[in-house]
Order: C-alpha cells, then structure tokens, then sequence
C-alpha cells in the first residue's frame, strides 16, 4: 500500500494520454489557441503501459485515461486492452467530452474499459456551444447513450458549474431519473495561468465559483417546485463506486444520483489519493501545485523499474498537505489531465 508523508493511502492514478482536444471549452483554452506539444515529447504507449505496471506493484490499484480528450489519440483501443492486460487492474476508467464515445464505445469496453465520465457542462445547445468553441452537444449526448448501451458501470456527467453561464442545473438532475447516471457537479477551479492553456488568473475570480452548498440549495428547491421531492443524502459506502471526493445525494426515486465536487468551499485534500502522469512525462503529485518529476527521461534514459519505483516514492513524499487555496498554475487542466 503506498502512503504519503501524511498517511494518505494514495491508489489512484490518473494519466493522460495527450494534451490535444476536439472541443475548446473557454475555462480550459484560450481563444487564441494553445501550442501542442510535438509528438516527440508525448509519452508513448509502451512508456505509459510501463510506468502503469509499475505504479500498481507500489500499490495503485485504479487507473484513469484523460486528456486533452484522449480518444483523440489514435490506437487507445488497443492501449486500453494492454493496459489492462498488463497492469491486471479490474476497472480502468475513461475521461472524456464524449463526441467520439459513439464510435468507439463498443470497442473500448470490449477491450476492458467499465467506466467513463463524461463532460457535458450545459443540456440547452446554444449554451454548450458557446462554452466549447463550436461544438455540438447531440454528438456528446450520443456518446451518453453509446456508454449505457455497452454497459459501462458507472456512467457519471461532469458539469462544471460557473455563475455567468446560468446553466439549468435540474435539467441534469431530470436526467437521473431517466437513467442510472451519477451528475457530478463541479466547482469552477482557478487552474492555469497567463500566457498557459487555461487562463485562470485572466478569466477566473472567485465571483464565478458556485460552492457547492448553493449548488445543493438550488437543486433542492427546484427540485421540489418540480415535485421531485426531497434531495436525500447517500452514505459514503453507499456510493456508487466512487474513487474520489464526490459527496452523493438522490431524489426520491431516481435511478441516478447528483453529487458535488467542491475543491475550494469543501477541502477534501484530506482525502485526495491520486497522483497525475501528464501526456509529456511529468508526474504531479497534486493538481494545485507545479512540482512535476521527469519520468520521460528517466525512462529515455534507459533508468530501471527500480528506478520509477523510487521516483514514485520521491512523488509521494512530495505530495502536499493541501492546496492551501491556491490560484492559478504553472500549467491548464488540458496540459496537466483533467
């Protein structure tokens, strides 16, 4: 079991597979665009399923795909089968906008792939393509259907919610009860810096996080004006297979849940178990802060499996007490793996 210098059991991995994405959601890339970077600096798949393997043998035991939007890169079918292969994890999940889940759901979860959350911040398609720079949310919500239709398990929507967009918050919620997915409604989070992919000191202030116990109070209240009835609290180990800080509740009735991620009204760096592998080979011990440690070279530079296991340790011990309300980093969410 691997901890940090704080006793956090630390099990989950996130890794990105590039920082390139179909969509241009203006909290995470600025209008003018990002420079990507060169092929040559992105991690291959057979470095990405190695340090994998070796990040389980010190105790991670769940495995995460983002991006950018990772199905973008070519050949994840078969990386996701490998992967899976290699590592023996039982459950390795997908981060994605959705767009391309229709044509290439059947093939993932036949290649292991069992959970998959999708980013779909607005149900109204004026508002959602205006937030993701042209894109279209039928295809998005195509790829919604795709993952129940394949038999993913479970099936989560992140939304993040920012105060100037007015997004119809009970539309999601009417969603769980159509169907037994999990609306994880998320705080707008200070990520990215001037002159990065995400603009956060330019574009975020605090004026546009909704905390989340507004959120809840909203969803409550309309909630009942739409006689949903009341909004009940899940227990923690009643959760639907939860691998982080997600606090659940659920309309009387509703096959689904709503939960709230609140990264600044709700610290749960207490209870953060993750490490982040970035596309080009850094290994970020925490979201908010900017030390990375180099597994590209070390892996180039012919360094052993003892050797990444150690620079995982480094990571572990590097890993902070908390983000301490931080704004802004050296890096946006699309560079870093959302």
């Amino acid at each position: 079991m691997a901890t940090d210098s704080f006793g956090r059991r630390i099990d989950y991995l996130r890794i990105s597979l590039t920082d390139r994405c179909n969509l241009r959601c203006f909290y995470c890339m600025p209008e003018e665009g990002v420079v990507w970077r060169p092929h040559s600096e992105i991690l291959t798949f057979e470095e990405i399923e190695r340090f994998a393997a070796v990040a389980v043998s010190e105790g991670v035991s769940k495995i995460r795909l983002t991006g950018g939007e990772p199905l973008i890169r070519k050949g994840v079918v078969e990386h996701v089968r490998r992967l899976k292969a290699l590592t023996g994890i039982e459950g390795i999940a997908l981060t994605t906008n959705g767009v391309l889940l229709e044509r290439y759901g059947k093939a993932l979860a036949e290649a292991g792939l069992s959970r998959v959350n999708i980013s779909i911040d607005s149900l109204d398609s004026e508002v959602y393509r205006r937030i993701t720079g042209g894109g279209r949310l039928e295809h998005a919500l195509a790829g919604l259907e795709t993952a129940f239709r394949v038999g993913m398990k479970p099936v989560k929507l992140n939304v993040v919610v920012i105060r100037s967009l007015k997004q119809d918050l009970l539309a999601f919620a009417r969603l769980s009860f159509e169907r037994p997915v999990h609306v994880r409604f998320i705080e707008y989070m200070p990520v990215g810096n001037v002159g990065s992919c995400s603009p956060a000191k330019e574009r975020w202030n605090l004026r546009e996080t909704v905390p989340s116990d507004e959120i809840l109070e909203r969803l409550a209240e309309e909630g009942r004006e739409a006689g949903f009835g009341s909004l009940e609290t899940i227990a923690r180990d009643a959760a639907p297979g939860g691998w982080g800080p997600a606090r659940y509740y659920r309309f009387s009735g509703a096959a689904g849940t709503v939960c709230v991620i609140s990264p600044l009204s709700f610290h749960f760096c207490a209870e953060c178990n993750r490490l982040r592998l970035t596309a080009d080979g850094r290994l970020r011990p925490c979201l908010f802060s900017d030390e990375e440690l180099d597994v590209r070279s070390l892996i180039r530079g012919g360094g052993s499996d003892v050797d990444l296991r150690d620079l995982i340790r480094q990571a572990l011990a590097a890993k902070p007490e908390g983000h301490c309300m931080r704004v802004g980093t050296g890096r946006g969410m699309s560079q870093i793996g959302g």
